[in-house]
C-alpha cells in the first residue's frame, strides 16, 4: 500500500518564466509515472502536494497540469523567501522532492452538468489550471464555462500560452489593474466582467482560488449572477504553510485549510478570508 507520507524524488524537466518573481517547474518522478487514483487521476484538481529542496524544507503547491497526465506534474512557484529562493536559483535536471497529494480538491463530480464560473486572480490560477484542463478533457459533461482572470499588470498574468489554447472551448475573461501601452483589455476589478457572463443559474457553480481582497469582492459576481453559495467551492490554498497542521498558519474560523481543505463551500468561509 503506498505511503501518501513518504516523499519520493523528482527531477526538474523543465523551467518556464512566467514573470519577474514567478517561474513554472515541470517535474518527472525518477523512476517511473506518477500514480494515478481509482479516477485515472494522479491528482483531484484543488489538491495540493508538498514540494521541497533537502536543506530548505518543503511548502504546499497546487498542481496546475493535467490531472490525468502521469508523465509530469507543474507546479508555479512565486519567489516570497528562503525556500522558494531555492527554487528560483534550481536548473533544469535538478532533483527535489515530493509528497502527495493532499487534501479534498473541487467536487468534480458535483460540478458536471452545470454552467461554470471559474474566478481567479495573481498566483491563484494553478488550481483552477487543473479544473480547467480536467474540464476540457470532459468538455461534453459540462455546460458554458467562463474564466476570470484578475492580475496586476499584464505581466503578471500567468500561462499565457494555456489561455489562447482553452479559448478554444471556454470563455477566458482578463483583466488588470495596471495596463501597458500594449494592453487593449479590460482594466479594473474582476467584477466588472459581470456583464460578459450568460448562466443559467439554477444549474450553475463556481469555483474560486485568489488573494483575500479579491476573494471578498466576488460576492458582488456571484450573488448578483444568483449561484448560491452552496455552489461556490473555494480554494485557500495562499494561507497554507506547514501543509500538516503544525504552524496555523492556515486557520480560517474554525478551519484548517490543510486538514480540512483547502477547498470549501463559500458558506463555510466567509469572512474569513484573513
Amino acid at each position: 500500500m503506498t505511503n501518501i507520507y513518504q516523499p519520493f524524488k523528482v527531477k526538474i524537466k523543465k523551467i518556464e518564466k512566467h514573470s519577474d518573481n514567478v517561474k513554472l517547474f515541470r517535474l518527472v518522478r525518477e523512476k517511473g509515472k506518477f500514480l494515478k487514483n481509482k479516477q485515472g487521476l494522479i491528482f483531484n484538481p484543488g489538491q495540493f502536494v508538498l514540494a521541497g529542496i533537502f536543506g530548505y524544507g518543503e511548502a504546499p503547491f497546487g498542481p496546475a497540469s493535467s490531472p490525468y497526465n502521469d508523465s509530469y506534474l507543474d507546479i508555479v512557484v512565486r519567489r516570497v523567501g528562503t525556500l522558494t529562493e531555492a527554487f528560483h536559483r534550481a536548473k533544469e535536471g535538478d532533483g527535489i522532492f515530493l509528497r502527495g497529494p493532499y487534501g479534498n480538491g473541487f467536487p468534480m463530480d458535483f460540478i458536471e452538468g452545470k454552467d461554470l464560473v471559474l474566478v481567479t486572480g495573481g498566483c491563484g490560477i494553478p488550481p483552477i489550471a487543473a479544473a480547467i484542463e480536467y474540464i476540457i478533457a470532459n468538455r461534453e459533461k459540462f455546460g458554458r464555462v467562463y474564466l476570470i482572470y484578475g492580475a496586476k499588470t499584464p505581466q503578471d498574468i500567468l500561462i499565457k500560452d494555456r489561455l489562447k489554447k482553452w479559448e478554444k472551448d471556454i470563455k477566458v475573461l482578463l483583466t488588470v489593474d495596471e495596463p501597458d501601452k500594449n494592453w487593449n483589455g479590460p482594466v479594473g476589478m474582476v467584477t466588472e466582467l459581470i456583464d460578459e457572463i450568460e448562466i443559467n443559474a439554477p444549474n450553475a457553480a463556481a469555483a474560486m482560488c485568489g488573494p483575500g481582497p479579491m476573494m471578498d469582492a466576488l460576492e458582488k459576481i456571484l450573488r448578483p449572477l444568483g449561484i448560491s453559495d452552496r455552489r461556490v467551492f473555494v480554494n485557500l490554498e495562499r494561507k497554507m504553510h506547514c501543509g500538516v497542521g503544525h504552524c496555523q498558519h492556515c486557520v480560517s474560523g474554525d478551519k484548517y485549510v490543510c486538514q480540512d481543505g483547502p477547498v470549501f463551500n463559500f458558506d463555510e468561509i466567509d469572512k474569513n478570508w484573513d
